[in-house]
């Protein structure tokens, strides 16, 4: 099995990628440790602030001490010189806002998961003849359920995650299932600034395990 199909795999069986960033370093760690043990393994962390790369090193530490199944990808990639130096820093895979071309080439000649945020058709047919398998659609809130209903006949082979608006309620998890996504990008909804401002772990932990059910129950029915 390949690095790709790994990190594929992986992410549409827990079916939620979650996404956070925080700028302080035993804040991040301790994030990635609830969501270790919810049952999560893999994770997005983003790319937005100064300590992110440092952070992330430290992410990578920790996982290969502590949860060597867990699979680190980082987001907000927006050109080369990020994608290279967390290629260094031993990202598992790669998320984007948008379609970068180059990333994209630089990474799948790497043979490491490229999943760039899409809107349109014509977004996605670009990213699709670069060898992008795995799309983010993005925003989510602004594209809603319906554009994926519209869409996903004429797009077979690839792998759909919203990410933006995605509620942790069933309902809201469910109308995007029912679309014909794999999985759900889930960011502030699930891992609240406040949740992280109050350090407030074990919710996270709680409110994540939810989800996690909340998904097994809609593949089940």
């Amino acid at each position: 099995m390949t690095k790709i199909q790994l990190v594929t795999n992986a992410i549409i069986n827990q079916g939620i990628l979650p996404l956070y960033y925080n700028a302080d370093e035993t804040v991040t760690l301790d994030i990635l440790k609830a969501l270790y043990r919810a049952g999560i393994r893999a994770v997005e962390y983003t790319s937005r602030g100064e300590n992110a790369l440092s952070n992330f090193t430290k992410m990578v530490e920790l996982r290969n001490a502590e949860m060597p199944e867990m699979l680190l990808g980082i987001g907000t990639i927006k050109n080369l010189v990020q994608a290279d130096a967390y290629v260094k820093a031993g990202a598992d895979f790669f998320i984007s806002p948008g379609f970068v071309p180059e990333v994209a080439e630089f990474l799948i000649s790497k043979h490491l998961l490229y999943s760039p945020g899409c809107m349109t058709p014509t977004d996605i047919i670009a990213a699709e003849n670069a060898g992008v398998t795995f799309v983010k659609l993005f925003p989510g809130n602004a594209l809603g359920p319906g554009f994926m209903s519209a869409i996903k006949d004429v797009f077979p082979n690839l792998v759909f995650m919203p990410t933006g608006g995605v509620d942790t309620t069933k309902e809201s998890i469910e109308s995007w299932f029912k679309a014909g996504v794999s999985a759900v990008g889930m960011g502030s909804k699930l891992v609240s600034k406040e949740l992280m401002a109050s350090k407030d772990y074990a919710t996270i932990e709680n409110e994540t395990k939810k989800v996690l059910e909340i998904i097994k129950s809609i593949k089940a029915s």
